[in-house]
């Protein structure tokens, strides 16, 4: 895959080619005493490539998407699973968590499950705890995901204290109708279509299995089959 460094040259190359073009056959022109007309109607030839070669970088310069700001994300790096949990929902947000945030831009994210926070992993926010506010509990409702592209422009954003202060991109995405998986990326527009199906599909395996936990007390009667799971 092509860094961002050659993209920008490959971008620019037809437009520094055409204006070289364009300027070596202008100085040729002046150089030539007496142009015959062969001579004439290369020159023109030569304008038209020239033209359509630099036409051709200033549409890619527009069309081509350029890779978003991303940023550093303030906070330290952590794994923090909720205690008493059973074994089987140790290693199912362990496996949910590492695959989100080797595969997607993901840097930071939290699951809340049943009024708790179950999971927090990657760049930690602050506040450990998750107060729903106005756009979780939206979530919630309409059962539907919410993808915030560029976090600074959202009022709400106020809410989303427990994850890094300088959080670009969210997506909250349901677990059933009790939870909610939440992330953090670290440049704006950075979720692609595909990403958002990613998440969907690992959110639904998460709730297939929490959902076979139906309260606070079936993970509390694990406590003493529970063991602390490795991160992977």
């Amino acid at each position: 895959m092509a860094k961002p460094e050659q993209n920008k040259v490959l971008r620019r190359l037809p437009l520094a080619v055409g204006s070289l073009g364009g300027i070596l056959l202008l100085i040729n022109r002046f150089v030539t005493p007496e142009l015959t007309d062969s001579q004439a109607r290369s020159d023109a030839l030569g304008v038209i490539l020239s033209a359509l070669l630099i036409l051709t970088g200033l549409l890619w310069e527009q069309i081509q998407p350029r890779s978003p700001d991303a940023v550093v994300l303030i906070g330290s790096e952590g794994f923090e699973l909720a205690p008493n949990l059973p074994e089987i929902v140790q290693k199912e947000l362990a496996w949910a968590s590492h695959l989100l945030l080797t595969n997607t831009v993901t840097r930071s994210l939290v699951v809340w499950y049943g009024e708790r926070v179950l999971l927090r992993r990657g760049i930690l926010g602050p506040n450990p705890q998750v107060k729903p506010g106005p756009i979780l509990q939206r979530v919630l409702e309409k059962q539907k995901p919410i993808y915030l592209v560029d976090l600074k422009l959202y009022p709400g954003r106020i809410e989303f204290d427990y994850l890094p202060e300088n959080t670009q991109g969210v997506i909250i995405q349901p677990i059933g109708n009790r939870g909610a998986l939440i992330l953090a990326a670290n440049a704006p527009r950075s979720y692609t279509k595909q990403d958002e199906n990613w998440i969907e599909g690992i959110a639904d395996k998460l709730a297939d299995t929490l959902s076979n936990f139906s309260s606070l007390h079936d993970f509390q009667s694990h406590e003493t089959q529970s063991q602390p799971s490795e991160a992977i």
